[in-house]
């Protein structure tokens, strides 16, 4: 069986330019996925398989909500994630719905941060945001490698470092408290 390579970004909220960068980049692989927030409209995003988020609403949108793509011997449910969880950090009812697609793998969005776990026997992938990360990590994406049974999750960095700003460390302060 062949290895499927997949660039997984999300977030992008109408920066196009992290997205023309991957697609220069990684232009050797097969599958360049987002998981929706491009504000951007289909044909505006140059070969990515995209879903809609909670902020694609402009008229004639034409992504759907969720998709199932195969890749070796997975099936991947794809959402941006707020139409599936209720609250950030529960997902049961993703995983949920990936089952009942007969899928063991999640791409997912909507809580810009990487996320990367196996919840009841689905493993669940979120590249984070390629324009900025809630939890003031630099900007993030995954390369995803899939060769028959294996899944290879490589978390990557996009651009420079943002510099903290005084909302940054009153939020980091906050949450040690």
């Amino acid at each position: 069986m062949s290895e499927t390579r997949i660039v997984l970004v999300s977030d992008s909220h109408g920066e196009r330019r992290p997205l023309e960068w991957l697609k220069e980049n990684y232009s050797d692989y097969d599958m360049f996925v987002h998981c929706g927030d491009s504000e951007l409209r289909p044909e505006e995003l140059g070969g990515y398989i995209c879903v809609r988020g909670n902020n694609d609403f402009f008229y004639g949108n034409e992504m759907p909500d969720r998709m199932i793509l195969k890749a070796g011997s997975h099936k991947i449910y794809v959402c941006h994630g707020h139409l599936d969880f209720m609250s950030y950090y529960n997902y049961k009812n993703m995983v949920k719905n990936a089952k009942e697609n007969g899928c063991d793998i999640i791409f997912f969005g909507h809580i810009h941060q990487a996320y990367d776990e196996t919840i009841d026997g689905v493993r669940l992938l979120n590249p984070g945001s390629i324009r900025h990360n809630r939890d003031l990590s630099q900007a993030s994406y995954m390369l995803v490698r899939i060769d028959g049974d294996d899944v290879h999750v490589q978390h990557m960095t996009y651009g420079k470092p943002r510099k903290k700003t005084w909302l940054d460390k009153l939020t980091e302060w906050l949450m040690k408290l």
